[in-house]
């Protein structure tokens, strides 16, 4: 069961990436951002997720890999959320970084 998880986490990761980066020309004009702000949406995502990957893989070994995968998925449901209704280009950042929690 873990095992499925685990490939439903990293399916909606590279779902993720790829979304964002076809959406990217978009973004750029619904939220009226320029290149820079274009690239944080790609590099705060990369940047957080790089970051906490081994955090959360020893508070994984601490209380459960179960328990941090299923918390991780639901956390990361909520922020694309917010990321999905995301009006301006610092709250769209600012949910793209929480997607990685």
């Amino acid at each position: 069961m873990l095992l499925a998880l685990l490939c439903i986490g990293i399916f909606l990761v590279q779902l993720d990436v790829t979304v964002v980066n076809v959406a990217l020309p978009t973004i750029r004009v619904d939220l009226a951002t320029s290149l820079a702000g274009q690239q944080w949406v790609v590099a705060a995502y990369m940047i957080a997720l790089a970051g906490l990957l081994l955090l959360f893989g020893v508070l994984g070994d601490r209380i459960g890999h179960r328990r941090v995968v299923l918390a991780g998925l639901t956390v990361f449901g909520g922020a694309s959320l917010a990321c999905g209704v995301a009006p301006n280009i610092e709250l769209l950042v600012a949910a793209r970084l929480v997607s990685c929690f």
